[in-house]
This record gives structure tokens, C-alpha cells and sequence, in this order.
């Protein structure tokens, strides 16, 4: 929408570290293992590669189920490693910025969709994630667990007959078989797609508007803040 937050008028800004490093690395573990577990996602669901001669000489469909496996591997421990500093992490990381429970939270809520419903013309300042961003990206991390569920009920396909993977077996009837596990886990890969791409956009755009070097603070940790902006913040 048309209604990007005004750039911060004259008053001082100073850094303030916001995002711990488990966050940091995290954050990055799941943005490159999504970008890889997409195009192979997909790939084990629609093969797009021909090549001729026999399956054993190439090894395709193998090789991208291999990469898969293993970007699945580390986008699931990234993502309980953050669910576990949503808990142990600095205020900024923990579970009440995702899921609004206290009266202050609610109020930034509130104010954030009057904001991008064009009734306020700027946002309630907040270094961290405002509290409309951190019940969206809750809602995401819904998605990534729903992810990590189908995927490994879709694994027991391929796991050994004695692999304790087998015991994720018992998900099949829960999410009616395994055409709906791998209908969800399609349609959640479409989610989080779209989720990257906005991500990526929102970024460069509230970089650029807010100066708070946002991008740069998922690699250093600090954003750039005016002083008003973390006085009297709810923990």
C-alpha cells in the first residue's frame, strides 16, 4: 500500500541490539532451506528433468530426494531451535511478540491495522516486530510446523521398515491419508513462498522508509532506533 511510514524527523537515533545471534542464525537457516526445499519440493511432486538412459546411470529423482531430505533436516532443527529461544531469548524474540497477550501488545495491534487501513498516518513505533508482524509470523511458524508434520508422514513412504521415522506413520490417519498430507504440504509450499516474496519486499521497503536498517540487523543484530521508540516498551 501507498501509506509507508514517514521517515523519523530530527530526533536522535541510536542503535539497539534487537536480534540475538540464535535468532540471526536461525532466520537465515530457514530462508536458505526453503529456497532449496521449494524447486526440489516441487520437483519430487512434478518431475521437470529428462534425461535419457537407465534411472541408475543418473539417479536424478534420487539425488533431489537426497537434497531435500537434508535441507528438510536443517529447516527443522532451525525452526524448534527458534521455537525454544521464543522462550529462553531476549524480549524481543520471545513468545508474547508473536502471540498478543498483554494489554500493550493488543493496543499496538490495533493500532497497526488502523495503519495499514489508511486511519493512522504512522505506525506505533517498535524496534522489534510491531505486534500485527508478530501475529503474522506466528501464523508462519504454524505453517512451518504443518510443514515438518506432512513432510515427515510423507518420508514414512521411503523410510525403512525398522527406521523410527516409521513411528511418524501414525500422522496418516490424522491428516485423512497420505494424498491430503501431500496436498497440504503443496499448498503450504505455496505459502511460504509468497511469504518469502513479501518478506523480501517489506524489508527493502520500511529499510528505505523507516531508517532502521532493518535488512543489515539480520546479519549485525542492531537496528537503528530514535530514542522514544524503546523507552517504556512492554517486556
Amino acid at each position: 500500500m501507498s501509506a509507508a511510514p514517514r521517515i523519523a524527523s530530527g530526533q536522535p537515533r541510536r542503535p539497539i541490539y534487537v536480534w540475538e545471534l540464535p535468532v540471526r542464525v536461525t532466520h537465515w537457516l530457514i530462508f536458505f532451506s526453503i529456497l532449496v526445499l521449494a524447486p526440489t519440493g516441487y520437483y519430487l511432486g512434478h518431475p521437470f528433468i529428462e534425461v535419457s538412459g537407465r534411472a541408475r546411470d543418473h539417479f536424478v529423482m534420487g539425488t533431489v530426494r537426497v537434497v531435500h531430505l537434508y535441507a528438510a533436516i536443517v529447516f527443522t532443527l532451525a525452526v524448534f531451535l527458534r521455537i525454544y529461544w521464543m522462550f529462553a531469548g531476549n524480549r524481543y524474540a520471545r513468545l508474547g511478540q508473536f502471540v498478543p497477550v498483554s494489554s500493550e501488545r493488543r493496543r499496538s495491534l490495533r493500532e497497526a491495522v488502523r495503519f495499514y487501513a489508511l486511519l493512522r498516518r504512522d505506525p506505533l513505533p517498535y524496534p522489534g516486530h510491531s505486534a500485527l508482524a508478530g501475529a503474522a509470523y506466528g501464523l508462519v511458524f504454524l505453517v512451518y510446523l504443518l510443514m515438518i508434520a506432512t513432510g515427515l508422514t510423507l518420508y514414512t513412504v521411503y523410510a525403512p521398515v525398522d527406521s523410527p521415522f516409521q513411528f511418524f506413520g501414525c500422522l496418516i490417519p490424522v491428516f485423512g491419508g497420505l494424498q491430503i498430507a501431500r496436498l497440504l504440504h503443496h499448498i503450504g509450499m505455496w505459502l511460504l513462498l509468497i511469504f518469502v516474496i513479501h518478506h523480501v519486499y517489506s524489508v527493502i521497503l520500511f529499510s528505505i522508509s523507516e531508517r532502521s536498517a532493518i535488512f543489515d540487523s539480520m546479519v549485525s543484530g542492531y537496528k537503528s532506533a530514535e530514542d522514544s521508540q524503546h523507552a517504556g516498551e512492554d517486556q
